[in-house]
Order: structure tokens, then sequence, then C-alpha cells
């Protein structure tokens, strides 16, 4: 069974470019998209002190992919899809245990 879904990455037509990132799907709650954290720490020169922040990435979500909530998923730069998206979810690498 494959999907008809053209912006599909695997597919559909949508190539994917640059660095992939692994991330926690925090957020499904709209249509197509989730909503990716990505942690990553920064160093103050001032305080001579590490900084903890996060990064939050929304990503298309095709659905013969389908992640959900709590799953560790590997997102992909691509075309803009929408205003705001422009990363697609191309795995799912470790499911929720919810």
């Amino acid at each position: 069974m494959e999907c008809e879904d053209p912006k599909c990455p695997i597919h559909g037509s949508v190539k994917t470019h640059g660095s992939s990132i692994e991330a926690v799907v925090v957020s499904d709650k709209a249509a197509k998209t989730v909503i990716v954290e990505r942690p990553y720490t920064t160093f103050l020169k001032k305080y001579e002190r590490s900084l903890r922040k996060s990064s939050r990435i929304p990503a298309y979500n095709p659905q013969c992919i389908g992640a959900k909530a709590g799953d560790t998923v590997i997102v992909e730069g691509c075309r803009r899809l929408s205003k705001t998206k422009s990363f697609v979810v191309t795995k799912i690498v470790k499911k929720s245990g919810a």
C-alpha cells in the first residue's frame, strides 16, 4: 500500500537536502504537521557557563510515516512546503512508550 501524498519524501516528489536532525515530537495536533524539539547547548563567554536551549521546528508529517507525540524522529530539510514548514519527517527512530 503506497501513499499518494505528493509531499511525501519517499513516495512523492519532494527532495530532501541539507542536514538531518534527530529530534523528539512534542505535538501532533495540527493536520499533517508535527512540532519537533531539538535540545542544544550554547556557551556564554561572559559567565563562562554553558546554557541549555531547545529549538522547536514545525515539520511535515506524511501519512505513511504517521509520527505521534513522544516519538524520536529524523527530520530533513526540503523546499518550503507552507508558510512555516521547510522540514519533513523521513523516519521514526524510536516509538513512544505510551
